[in-house]
């Protein structure tokens, strides 16, 4: 399995969603620097009843109300900084789309496990066809559904008294 390692950036994820912010004429508060500060602590997928509980422990000395989290997701997502990815059972998470290459993913439709692998091969088809009907490519995203290689495997069952006579 491939691990993704962050790309270096810059600028931080706080400042740039600032940046993001100023051209909608908003502030980044200090709600929204938690908030930032806790999405971008680490590369896990989240949804946003986890980021809530994870701010619920944090130790900032202030609480973050859930309408926050909720907000300030959103305009995460709208700065490119973060992306929704489906699950099986129709669960979103995000992650981050900012200090990070791009990537696709696998999803296991039984358990929900999400593997991230590194794309260089798809991109370049991507740019082959995108070049061929003068389309120009701002990203893509790939998603591929199935089983994942536990999920495969086949089911270990136990030998029943009678069964060993």
């Amino acid at each position: 399995m491939h691990e993704l390692e962050s790309v270096e950036v810059a600028v931080s994820p706080a400042a740039k969603f600032q940046e993001y912010l100023a051209t909608k004429g908003q502030r980044l508060t200090y709600v929204r620097h938690i908030i930032v500060e806790e999405v971008f602590a680490d590369h896990e997928h989240f949804d946003k009843e986890q980021l809530v509980e994870r701010l619920s422990r944090a130790k900032s000395g202030r609480s973050v109300s859930r309408a926050s989290v909720y907000r300030t997701l959103n305009l995460l997502e709208d700065a490119g900084l973060l992306r929704k990815v489906a699950r099986s059972n129709d669960r979103e998470v995000y992650e981050h789309d900012y200090g990070y290459p791009q990537h696709d993913h696998l999803i296991c439709k039984e358990c929900g496990d999400l593997i991230e692998f590194p794309a260089e091969s798809i991109s370049r088809i991507v740019e082959n066809v995108a070049a061929e009907y003068g389309f120009r490519v701002k990203g893509h995203r790939l998603e591929v559904y199935g089983m994942c290689a536990d999920c495969c495997r086949p089911l270990q069952r136990r030998h029943k008294k009678l069964d060993q006579i």
